[in-house]
């Protein structure tokens, strides 16, 4: 798991705006009507129609999408009873997890109490707001009792997500798990490490699917649950075995899963060969499990393996549930969420493991050989983007049939239609390239490493676990930062060139000389191509066309055009074209677009139009999305004679001609691009009818750079690159002065690239 220090963690909650999470209007409130409507006179209106009916209250506000998160801090996550305040960026997390998978708006609540009677009483009364409860981070065992009386005395959903959710994942991996085993249910014998709320929660709903309560044995800090025990609580007395043991070792022997959910180094390899053939182990407890998955592997090759971890297969991540649960919940408007509810979930999970696996799913971890229904996956990956069609749809269902939903959905197919739309948004690009790139690490040069910003992202990259980073610039500078901010990682793992020093004279010179050659008929003296190589951009560049690394980042010291000199100069395009071009990915609030040429090409005539549109389409395909392009021009479809209209409308006449697989049409002005129904009215013959539009070619470098710079500043719009498309090999420019963020967000990208050469032209 990527190593997250604490000067990270702080700087993440604190800096722009303090938190994770804000209020965003959704109404017009531009103007006095608006205001006026907003507010008072125009608010009375929707407030008597409520009192008249209580049920217009998820007609006229947002409480039919909205989730509330409480907790008093008494568990917060593995560091125990911190104080409300305290569990509040535990809460703050949780409701941007919502917002991203499923487009459920939360609100964080935290009680600074830890009465059972003051906690129920006061969500009681404010329980009209919500739509939805997720009660969080409540030790054990007030949390039984708090889940249980909020359930019974009101009329929303509300799920203790500690307890069910972990449950619901992990019954779904159990179910898949024993059919790969050969096994049944209801034969098999199963031991609990843990006795906590979430332990209580798994074994009850795996006993409810088929396990059998005799065949059960859970053990806590203490031993084994038995008979024998005074000390035992009435929550662990529904777990008592009559079997006359008291050690997990002794519970191990024959057993055919376990299910941990305790501490670290719980299980030896020597429990694990006593298990049954085929054994289970899902030892989840975090960051480090009950055995390492390397142990467990190494003590039985049949066994079946999942952890809590994203670093192994099999993750356990309650990711894969809550949002989709309460997604579906409110989308029906349940009374609650039932047994009949949480297994519905269960077996959505457990059957999506069995089907296909899309191929976006698999360019985002870049692990196909893992995405096979087997040993190695047979829990659904939280990135699969079909979580929340399968889970909300079955657990709205399951609401419907047993009673509880009082608004059914009538059409299914447009309501999975609806529940793909809540989640098209740009952010999952991003995670997207940042799990692909861990796949597969590579060695990235970074330029300019005598820079805190590049020193910092540099090992940033080392702790995501996606880069070896080769750090350029002067040494002792680069020693001496490292030293001042503790950035020890980079001493162990990056390799550190000083391009201008005495070491490297000799790899200078051979550089020279191919540099030389390449370009002395160009009006390149050898002592010139000589001097180049003291520069930190061309000796990288250089390092890239020798294959001594992967990738390279450059341009954090330097202005962009100087920057992509060496790139021009060394690595030039990829075969069978001859311009490069610069994207922009915009990512807004629906999906990600992406913007080109920003960067490169100030005039370009219709064949360099022609060539970006191809550069950007296939890098858009690597990056894991489908390109629908809009050449862009100040006139729609042969309005306007001559200028920049008549070159783009040359330019898609040979794209049309040429590459007719790619999806492409103009010339249009944007707002016709970006608008479909607009589109679709008036230009029905367009290519792009019924098409949502992602890709925008620019008629010239100034309007697609002004466009991106527009939609960064006034349209608060987070930006990705420029990426270089187009090159021969994986190299990148960032802005001068790039934020560490932007400087860690192109070395994934250009690690992506580097895992795709058979991409490149």
């Amino acid at each position: 798991m990527a190593k997250i220090t604490k000067e990270d963690a702080l700087k993440y909650h604190s800096e722009n705006r303090p938190g994770k999470i804000e209020v965003v209007p959704t109404t017009p409130h531009a103007t006095q009507r608006d205001l006026a409507l907003a507010y008072s006179p125009g608010v009375a209106e929707p407030c008597l129609e409520i009192e008249k009916n209580e049920d217009d209250a998820y007609k006229y506000t947002a409480k039919g999408n909205l989730v509330a998160v409480i907790s008093n801090g008494t568990a917060v996550l593995g560091l125990g009873n911190l104080g409300a305040l305290a569990g509040k960026p535990v809460m703050e997390g949780k409701g941007l997890l919502f917002k991203i998978f499923a487009d459920v708006d939360v609100f964080d609540i935290e009680l600074d109490t830890e009465d059972i009677d003051k906690f129920v009483e006061t969500v009681k009364i404010m329980a009209p707001t919500f739509g939805g409860i997720n009660l969080e981070d409540i030790k054990s065992p007030e949390c039984f009792e708090i889940e249980r009386r909020l359930k019974e005395e009101l009329d929303i959903p509300v799920m203790h997500d500690d307890q069910h959710g972990t449950a619901i994942i992990s019954a779904a991996g159990v179910v898949n798990a024993v059919e790969f085993a050969n096994k049944k249910l209801k034969d098999i014998k199963m031991v609990v490490s843990g006795a906590g709320a979430s332990a209580m929660a798994c074994t009850k709903l795996i006993m409810s699917l088929g396990v059998k309560k005799e065949n059960v044995v859970m053990c806590d800090s203490k031993g084994v649950i038995n008979q024998e025990r005074t000390d035992i609580n009435k929550y662990k007395k529904e777990f008592i075995t009559k079997r006359k043991i008291k050690t997990l070792a002794e519970a191990m022997k024959g057993a055919d899963l376990f299910l941990g959910l305790s501490v670290k180094d719980t299980v030896s390899k020597d429990m694990v060969k006593s298990m049954a053939k085929n054994p289970i182990i899902f030892a989840m407890a975090n960051p480090d499990p009950e055995i390492s998955y390397e142990d467990a592997k190494d003590a039985r090759e049949d066994v079946l393996m999942a952890t809590g971890r994203s670093d192994y297969p099999n993750q356990v991540n309650n990711v894969l549930g809550f949002p989709f649960i309460f997604r579906g919940a409110l989308d029906v408007r349940a009374t609650g969420i039932n047994e009949e509810m949480k297994i519905a979930a269960v077996y959505a999970i457990a059957n999506l493991a069995k089907e296909d696996v899309p191929e976006e799913v698999s360019n985002a971890y870049d692990d196909t050989k893992h995405f096979v229904y087997g040993r190695d996956y047979f829990i659904p990956k939280p990135m699969d983007p079909r979580l929340i069609t399968r889970v909300s749809i079955a657990v709205a269902k399951a609401a419907m049939e047993s009673g509880i939903a009082k608004k059914p959905i009538k059409d299914f197919k447009k309501y999975e239609e609806e529940l793909i739309q809540r989640t098209n948004s740009g952010d999952k690009l991003v995670r997207k390239i940042y799990t692909q790139a861990k796949t597969n690490p590579k060695k990235i040069i970074f330029a300019d490493a005598d820079n805190y910003n590049v020193l910092r992202a540099a090992e940033i990259t080392i702790h995501e676990g996606f880069a070896k980073p080769i750090l350029l610039g002067q040494k002792e500078k680069i020693l001496k930062i490292i030293e001042e901010y503790k950035l020890n990682d980079l001493l162990e793992k990056a390799v550190i060139i000083e391009p201008y020093s005495i070491e490297e004279r000799e790899r200078r010179q051979k550089y020279a000389k191919y540099f030389y050659e390449k370009r002395n008929r160009k009006g390149v003296q050898f002592n010139d191509a000589n001097k180049k190589m003291y520069n930190s951009n061309y000796f990288g560049a250089m390092m890239i066309e020798h294959g001594e690394a992967d990738g390279f980042i450059g341009g954090y010291a330097t202005k962009y055009a100087d920057a992509i000199s060496p790139i021009l100069e060394v690595i030039k395009c990829a075969e069978n074209i001859s311009h490069i071009a610069g994207m922009y990915v915009v990512q807004t609030k629906d999906r990600p677009m992406f913007f080109a040429d920003t960067t490169v090409n100030r005039r370009p005539d219709a064949q360099t139009l022609v060539e970006t549109t191809l550069t950007v389409s296939r890098t858009i395909k690597w990056l894991g999305e489908k390109p629908v392009i809009a050449m862009l021009a100040f006139s729609n479809f042969g309005n306007t004679q001559g200028g920049s209209p008549e070159r783009v409308r040359e330019a898609v006449k040979i794209l049309h001609k040429e590459h007719p697989d790619i999806i492409v049409d103009g010339e249009m002005q944007a707002n016709f691009a970006l608008n479909q129904e607009l589109r679709d009215e008036h230009f029905p013959f367009s290519k792009l009818k019924e098409k949502n539009v992602n890709t925008l070619i620019f008629p010239n470098l100034s309007s697609g750079n002004i466009a991106y710079k527009m939609m960064q500043e006034m349209g608060g719009a987070e930006v990705l690159g420029p990426i270089l498309c187009g090159t021969k090999r994986p190299v990148h420019i960032v802005q001068l002065g790039a934020s560490v963020r932007e400087i860690v967000n192109m070395a994934a990208i250009a690690v992506v690239d580097a895992q795709n050469p058979s991409n490149r032209f």
